[in-house]
């Protein structure tokens, strides 16, 4: 899976690297320089492209999604240890936040599966500038769903459209004579009274957007008694937080999706060390 913004990212990092430290002035930059990087336990995800851009040969010891153990090798990298030593944090960043979110989420998914099978755990657009890409790839290789990558994937109405609008019902009825057939429809809701109105109004998809576990059981009891809730997917997103994740999972619901899986995901620890250097 490439993006076209992979390129570009790519080159951004470059240019976060800058020309190089200034202890590595005074290091020859011999050839065939060899690095390994190890890690603690998680589940795998980073990119290397930028590495061979800058002429370096990677040699990979794990795939992505295989889950390691602490102390495990990942990776060799050789080339000149200039470049080497210049990337390394940048390299280290990269692996350590793309891996502490595939681990994440693969925890929640194996979570949920112990209280409700059919629920997914989905990402949002609350990620870091410039690594969109890669974040919402390894929530992917962590098992979980990627959302929407851009407003445009989808309709989705917001409470700032509705409230332009002047009505949830009309803003669902424009957007289904404008929008293409391709396109599911998905609504902002925080009331019952929204919800049926969603509903009845042909929208594919219904978030309950910031309400507690027990508000939404309560919107969720009344969709069903009214025959409703067959109709309709039902996503739940913002205010959820590791603390209360699982209250929501064991509701009727179908998608959780949550900022702080790319926002607050403890960072997989990792470190690169020098393992055999050519001397002239």
């Amino acid at each position: 899976m490439v993006h076209p913004e992979c390129p570009a990212n790519i080159r951004a990092f470059a240019d976060f690297i800058g020309s190089t430290s200034q202890m590595l002035k005074f290091v020859k930059s011999n050839p065939n320089s060899c690095f390994l990087v190890g890690t603690e336990i998680g589940i795998i995800y980073g990119t290397y492209h930028f590495l061979e851009k800058l002429g370096l040969k990677v040699k990979k010891f794990v795939k992505d999604c295989d889950s390691v153990k602490g102390g495990s090798v990942l990776l060799e990298v050789v080339g000149p240890v200039r470049t080497i030593l210049s990337v390394e944090r940048l390299m280290l960043n990269i692996l350590m936040h793309c891996s502490s979110i595939a681990t994440e989420v693969r925890k929640l998914v194996e979570l949920f599966r112990t209280v409700n099978s059919k629920v997914r755990v989905a990402t949002t657009r609350k990620t870091l500038p410039g690594l969109r890409y890669f974040e919402k790839k390894a929530v992917f290789i962590g098992g979980g769903d990627t959302h929407g990558f851009l407003l445009s994937d989808a309709i989705l109405i917001k409470n700032n459209h509705i409230a332009i609008i002047g009505d949830v019902a009309e803003a669902v009825k424009i957007a289904k004579e404008k929008a293409s057939f391709a396109h599911k429809i998905e609504v902002e809701v925080s009331t019952i009274e929204d919800a049926i109105k969603v509903i009845e109004s042909g929208a594919d998809i219904v978030m309950l957007d910031n309400m507690g576990p027990e508000e939404a059981a309560r919107i969720i009891e009344e969709l069903r008694k009214r025959g409703l809730r067959k109709r309709i997917l039902i996503e739940v997103s913002d205010g959820i937080t590791p603390e209360n994740i699982l209250d929501y999972a064991k509701l009727d619901i179908d998608v959780i999706s949550c900022g702080y899986i790319t926002m607050s995901s403890k960072a997989i620890d990792m470190s690169l060390g020098v393992v055999e250097v050519i001397r002239e």
